[in-house]
């Protein structure tokens, strides 16, 4: 059993899925900060301070914080942005993988696949250009 579970550990699909979480949680750290620090700041100074947060209406005994929702729901819109911009950053920086160049053709005569260099075609002998 024990074997079982180490093979299991050591198969690149488990390793990579656990690099995966383990960047991904300090990668959402990092984009929560540049949300929650940064970008949020600047838009309070631009709506003039006004905060979501404290958004609230009472119905009955109960209290209805609906700025928290709308402060949650403006946290992913940005989040998700600043994902979206991230990877298409990083996609542009990709560079696309050369064509392959062509190894074959085909025959003019007898419209059979030969090789690019070849003068004559093996299947119906006529001479190629």
């Amino acid at each position: 059993m024990i074997k079982e579970f180490k093979d299991f550990v050591m198969r690149g699909n488990v390793l990579d899925l656990a690099v995966a979480v383990i960047i991904g949680g300090t990668f959402g750290k990092i984009v929560s900060s540049l949300i929650n620090d940064v970008i949020m700041p600047l838009i309070g100074i631009l709506m003039g301070g006004v905060s979501f947060i404290h958004l609230e209406t009472t119905v009955g005994s109960a209290v209805v914080k609906y700025g928290v929702f709308i402060q949650t729901v403006a946290d992913f819109l940005l989040v998700a942005l600043v994902i979206f911009l991230i990877v298409k950053a990083a996609n542009k920086m990709k560079k696309p993988a050369p064509a392959a160049e062509p190894t074959t053709r085909e025959c003019p005569h007898c419209f059979s696949t030969i090789h690019i260099k070849a003068t004559r075609c093996p299947n119906c002998t006529s001479e190629i250009m």
